[in-house]
């Protein structure tokens, strides 16, 4: 299996047509065409459903979609690493954080890193503590910033100094919004949003109690930026 033949791949896919495919590529149809029948029968399965008017994906070509990009995201990544051989430390570093207030002491560390090392960059994406680790897991994210609680066992990791606290993010005409503190018992009969992962409800379900499996929820967010936004 090639790395071109899978550009080829998700270029179709993108597309959803063999000949708007072909002509982004610069390739001639009946070669894509061929291409693409060598993948299938190389895996042994079918990609694509054709039909009158676009293409689109088996159930074997989605999952070859999702492995391809990942696929493909690694060779981008190493040959961007592997570009210059040189002395000056270079490259992209991929940095992982949820959405917490240590992002501030993370951008002042990058910065400082810049300007000790001006030929490194940085992509940065938020997302949850567990999709960090996978795709730490993988290889494609090379630092993760995350909230506890996380199994940290097999990852060279430090602590940060930085506290995040738990808050109650609601509308400024709220009842509540005049409170200056928070109570358990304050939200036992309001509708609710909570934090998707499981292992933040479980410290969500030690501060209710008893009332955490009566609460009202209504549904759950893993970045406070869309929770507030849904508020």
């Amino acid at each position: 299996m090639e790395v071109r033949v899978l550009r080829y791949f998700l270029t179709v896919v993108r597309e959803e047509s063999i000949t708007k495919a072909a002509e982004a590529l610069h390739i001639t149809q009946p070669t894509l065409s061929r291409q693409l029948a060598q993948l299938e029968g190389e895996l042994g399965v079918t990609l694509f459903s054709r039909g009158t008017r676009k293409i689109s994906l088996t159930s074997e070509g989605v999952l070859l979609k999702r492995r391809a990009e990942e696929i493909l995201e690694l060779v981008d990544k190493t040959e961007q690493e592997m570009a210059r051989q040189e002395e000056l430390v270079e490259g992209v570093v991929a940095v992982g954080c949820g959405d917490l207030l240590a992002v501030q002491t993370l951008g002042e560390l990058i910065r400082s890193f810049i300007q000790k090392y001006p030929r490194v960059t940085f992509d940065l994406y938020t997302a949850t503590a567990d999709h960090i680790k996978e795709r730490m897991d993988r290889g494609v994210t090379d630092i993760g910033l995350l909230l506890e609680p996380v199994e940290m066992d097999k990852y060279e990791h430090i602590r940060l100094s930085r506290k995040e606290r738990w808050g109650v993010v609601m509308r400024p005409d709220d009842p509540l919004a005049g409170k200056e503190k928070i109570r358990a018992k304050d939200l036992k009969d309001r509708p609710l949003i909570l934090p998707g992962r499981l292992s933040v409800q479980s410290e969500l379900a030690s501060w209710f109690g008893d009332d955490y499996r009566n609460l009202h929820v209504r549904f759950t967010s893993n970045l406070n930026s869309s929770s507030s936004i849904m508020v």
